[in-house]
């Protein structure tokens, strides 16, 4: 098995993103490419990563490699690569091998772990409220309501989309309309943790737009695509009980 990316620094972000959810996954390397999927700790969010084939100079492989790594230790590693720098993964026995070909060629070796946990795939879900918007509008809406809640709600309706939050004491709303985003919605309304999604729009800075996908009291999708990687974010709806 040998990958070879002549511009590693989006695969090195996009793994410093998966890395705030998971601690471990599998990657999974094949003639199409790389794809991970992971479900974070408390079950609460999942994650889908596809890097196609095109992104890579070099993809030789004879069979379908899983690779249990760290991610803090990837992450690491990744850190090291500088705007330039050429990334080549190999796999050696039970390690994986990085070079990172700058000026001065650099190896690191990396421990591959068993990850334990069922193969998962992103569930087929359905959405009555698809919305594509500005990444960064959104983004900005989410870091808004952290400041007066834990939590934020997304409402739809037919030519509206609304990030609003409420706490104890203050609150925040955010009322887009459709001549700012691409909407096809019904009335829908659910409700979704702050601290997921603060880490999920990390994402933003990959693509300008991204897409939201929700129903009433339902997970959410997050897809951030380009022409060069998929991320993807399924988040469970926060459900409170009444007294």
């Amino acid at each position: 098995m040998l990958l070879k990316l002549d511009h590693p620094k989006l695969f090195s972000e996009i793994i410093s993103i998966i890395s705030d959810l998971v601690l471990e996954v599998r990657l999974k390397v094949s003639k199409e490419g790389l794809r991970i999927i992971a479900i974070d700790p408390a079950n609460v969010a999942m994650i889908s990563f596809k890097l196609p084939n095109t992104a890579f100079s070099e993809l030789e492989i004879d069979n379908n490699e899983v690779l249990g790594v760290n991610l803090e230790n990837l992450k690491a590693v990744l850190r090291r690569v500088h705007p330039g720098s050429v990334l080549i993964m190999t796999k050696q026995e039970n390690e994986l091998k990085l070079q990172i070909k700058d000026r001065v060629t650099k190896e690191f070796n990396l421990a591959l772990i068993d990850v334990e946990g069922e193969e998962k795939e992103i569930p087929n879900l359905e959405f009555t409220s698809k919305i594509e918007m500005s990444s960064t509008d959104f983004s900005e809406a989410i870091e808004d309501s952290s400041v007066v809640a834990d939590s934020c709600s997304f409402i739809s309706g037919a030519n509206k989309f609304i990030i609003q939050a409420k706490g104890s004491l203050n609150s925040f709303k955010s009322e887009f309309s459709s001549d700012e985003l691409n909407i096809v919605a019904e009335e829908a309304h659910s409700k979704y943790s702050l601290e997921y999604l603060q880490k999920m729009i990390k994402a933003t800075k990959l693509t300008e737009k991204v897409k939201i996908n929700f129903s009433n009291d339902y997970p959410l999708r997050l897809d951030f695509i380009t022409p060069f990687v998929e991320l993807s974010f399924v988040l469970a709806p926060r459900v409170e009980s009444e007294n």
